[in-house]
């Protein structure tokens, strides 16, 4: 079964039929659109909710079919396409478990959805703070005895979400003992799991928190594996969760009209990993293996290795990691994304004999390091970690802090005041400051620093000099 797409077949047996278009999309199977010929002839595959082509919403065939698939190949209790990215399978896991007024453990350095979700099912958070990598230089996973610390301290929260894998790669070890010991006391364990689609593909990669017994877990397809931007899974794999609440939030937080381009790359998607054999991951490392090894013989480039084979740090001494990024879009190379100290590179899953660019990909960084130590200004420096409150309840939920009296101030003027905003590095799209919670002396460094160095923000405020706080 699992050499099968169901629907990317349905719909490639549609386009073959030359069917004429009376209905939605307006681009009429691309033959209105303007667009660039290679893009305007995918468009005769946007097709819409047509006999034949299943409805997402109320699948009886070969949509029940390809997520039937997808349930099978990850063993769970039910898995779902979405078309609206791991953002809405956030949103659903926290509005399916969570009522309005409800407490639940929230990693602090989770994605901006998560905050989102808070606020629009006004659920108070009580953050738990990560453990600091000096070797990556990030926030990286909570530890079992924080978690400890929290349930003891807020005796009556039965809902915890994590984030594992990082951004840059790392994965919480101790997470089977977390989310055995969340069991031991009654609580349901989320996990988004953007970074880790790939997961269990293979035993050179880590494993999904689903063989950990995650009661829920988010995972973007689009990220490691060859989806659609847009395109990612959420899985039920417990029978804790209310499959009806799963299935109504779908449809509520969801588009109307999912786009069949997404869900046919989802099938695809799924497909890839299910036939990628281990030949195919003894190639994929082999291949990365001589990719790290040329990148290590340009002197003074670092290369940083983490838990994730697909995912590979980046760094050059003495320069940010805005600046290396800088220097090899320069050389037509572009990273998922830069900080104060490194770019992190994703490298391509592939299978065996296919393609890897690598030795041009190593040609082009290694002139664009040169012409970075040629010509760019040595600016680096290395902040000062400051030990944040490992278990904190905000002054206010992101709710409530909107309906507080505010006002713009000078950032340096911000120490130990209430942020009424959230401020938001994009990428990596984890807030620096959340609206409702006292303002450190470590986020006002960080935010200086990285407004220094170039980085990009999602913000309310324009003016990168103040920040709104509670009155």
């Amino acid at each position: 079964m699992q050499h099968q797409k169901p629907l990317v077949e349905a719909m490639h047996n549609f386009v073959k039929q030359r069917n004429y278009s009376l209905h939605v999309p307006g681009h009429k199977h691309g033959t209105l659109s303007k667009l660039p010929q290679p893009i305007k002839d995918s468009l005769a595959y946007d097709v819409t909710e047509l006999n034949g082509l299943d409805d997402l919403y109320h699948a009886t065939s070969i949509l029940l079919t390809s997520q039937q698939l997808l349930t099978e190949l990850h063993n769970t209790k039910e898995s779902f396409f979405l078309v609206n990215g791991s953002t809405v399978g956030n949103l659903i896991m926290l509005l399916s478990n969570c009522q309005m007024g409800d407490k639940i453990f929230i990693q602090r350095n989770a994605h901006k959805s998560i905050f989102n979700a808070l606020e629009l099912g006004k659920i108070n958070p009580i953050y738990i703070g990560g453990q600091w990598d000096q070797r990556t230089q990030t926030m990286v996973s909570i530890s079992l005895d924080t978690i400890r610390q929290a349930i003891l301290k807020y005796p009556t929260v039965k809902t915890i979400l994590l984030t594992t894998p990082t951004y840059y790669g790392e994965c919480n070890k101790e997470l089977l003992e977390i989310i055995q010991y969340c069991h031991a006391h009654d609580i349901i364990v989320l996990i988004d799991e953007a970074h880790g689609a790939h997961f269990d593909i293979s035993p050179h990669f880590p494993k999904s928190s689903l063989r950990y017994g995650a009661d829920m877990v988010v995972q973007s397809a689009h990220k490691t594996l060859p989806a659609m931007t847009m395109g990612a899974y959420l899985h039920v794999n417990s029978e804790s969760i209310s499959l009806e609440k799963v299935r109504q939030n779908l449809s509520i937080l969801q588009s109307s009209s999912p786009s069949y381009l997404i869900m046919a790359s989802l099938d695809d998607a799924r497909h890839y990993k299910a036939n990628y054999t281990l030949a195919d991951s003894h190639y994929f490392m082999e291949k990365r293996q001589l990719f790290i090894e040329s990148l290590r013989s340009i002197r003074g480039l670092e290369i940083i290795e983490v838990e994730d084979p697909l995912k590979l740090l980046l760094r050059a001494p003495g320069y940010t990691g805005f600046q290396l990024q800088s220097a090899l879009e320069h050389q037509h190379v572009y990273v998922e994304l830069a900080d104060l100290y490194q770019v992190v590179c994703i490298l391509p899953l592939v299978k065996v004999n296919e393609e890897t660019s690598f030795i041009a990909i190593r040609k082009a960084i290694k002139y664009a390091y040169i012409q970075l130590i040629q010509t760019a200004t040595v600016n680096y420096e290395l902040i000062e970690h400051y030990d944040e409150p490992v278990v904190i309840e905000p002054i206010y939920s992101p709710f409530e802090v909107k309906k507080q009296a505010s006002e713009f101030i000078h950032y340096t003027q911000a120490l130990h005041r209430i942020a009424a905003e959230t401020i938001i590095p994009y990428p990596p799209g984890i807030p620096l400051f959340v609206a409702g919670e006292k303002i450190t002396l470590s986020m006002l460094t960080n935010l200086e620093m990285l407004q220094l160095a170039g980085a990009n923000f999602q913000r309310e405020n324009r003016n990168t000099k103040e920040i709104k706080v509670v009155k």
